[in-house]
């Protein structure tokens, strides 16, 4: 599948392209409008974060799921507990899906590549399901997401170049030669991504070039999303993964002016304003879960 902005992709056997899938930009609303959706965005994400006092154990019902569905692991935005996306967890759980949280990440402000890592480890530990993983994150969380699928790329590459040159440190040296040029990838991060098995990403809200706005703050884990960040050029630089990822956004969204749209991915609009409430929106829902089967129709051919 080759999916772009503004084109219309092929999802499998029922031939039509996504819902929502872009197609030109819509009209800007004013700045009334904006003002009262940007007030409403941030008390919407301080009554989410309240949902710590809820308690950390993931929900029961979470394990799970339709064996025939990939397995959905939730990855959170920055200064976002997993529970933070309790809503939409639930949504993909009675959609069938199995859904699963990493662990030890607490408000996602572990540096992107770390936080790649720990995640990548912590779902490989776990034998992959007969029908995969798809990680659904939520801003900062896309990024880290698409790190994972750097990694995984870097091993398979490293695999192939490995058999294709045979014994030897010659077949070494290709190897991490292939990885470098992926990124920065560690022998242990790449093969962690490997063993995860992860079929592809759904980003809602991800800044994929980064936020001007992230120049403004002084907390080095925000200042980490500027688009002229050293992990966030390389980010956009690793396009050749762009085709594994669904991108989910909304009409307006206030922390990312420059948009979530990603060259050669597959980019959803949806009927909803924020970078907070669109998550609860059931137009997203509905979007990640088609998302999801898109990638698990592309996996299955």
């Amino acid at each position: 599948m080759s999916g772009g902005v503004g084109s219309g992709q092929d999802l499998g056997s029922d031939d039509r392209a996504m819902p929502g899938s872009v197609e030109g930009r819509p009209k800007r609303p004013g700045v009334l409008k904006l003002i009262a959706w940007t007030l409403l965005d941030e008390l919407y994400a301080g009554w989410r974060q309240l949902a710590l006092l809820g308690g950390t154990r993931r929900p029961a019902a979470w394990r799970e799921g339709d064996d025939a569905l990939p397995e959905v692991v939730l990855l959170p935005g920055v200064y976002e507990h997993w529970t933070f996306l309790r809503p939409l967890g639930n949504a993909l759980n009675a959609a069938g899906h199995r859904v699963r949280v990493v662990r030890g990440l607490g408000t996602n402000r572990i540096p992107i590549a770390e936080t790649a890592h720990r995640t990548a480890a912590a779902i490989a530990a776990a034998p992959a399901p007969a029908a995969g993983r798809v990680i659904v994150a939520h801003s900062k969380g896309g990024l880290v997401g698409k790190h994972v699928l750097m990694d995984q790329e870097a091993a398979a590459q490293a695999s192939s170049s490995d058999a294709a040159a045979g014994p030897g440190a010659d077949a070494d040296a290709d190897a991490d030669a292939d990885a470098a040029a992926v990124g920065p990838a560690t022998a242990a991060a790449a093969a962690d991504a490997d063993a995860a098995r992860v079929l592809g990403l759904v980003a809602i809200c991800t800044p994929f070039a980064g936020s001007r706005y992230a120049r403004l703050f002084v907390d080095p884990t925000i200042r980490a999303l500027r688009p002229s960040d050293e992990t966030i050029v390389r980010l956009a630089a690793a396009a050749s993964v762009n085709a594994g990822i669904v991108s989910v956004f909304g009409v307006f969204d206030p922390h990312v002016p420059e948009g979530s749209e990603l060259a050669g991915a597959t980019n959803v609009r949806v009927p909803a304003a924020g970078h907070f409430r669109i998550l609860r929106a059931p137009a997203t829902a509905k979007a990640v879960c088609e998302g999801i089967a898109h990638l698990a129709s592309r996996d299955a051919t």
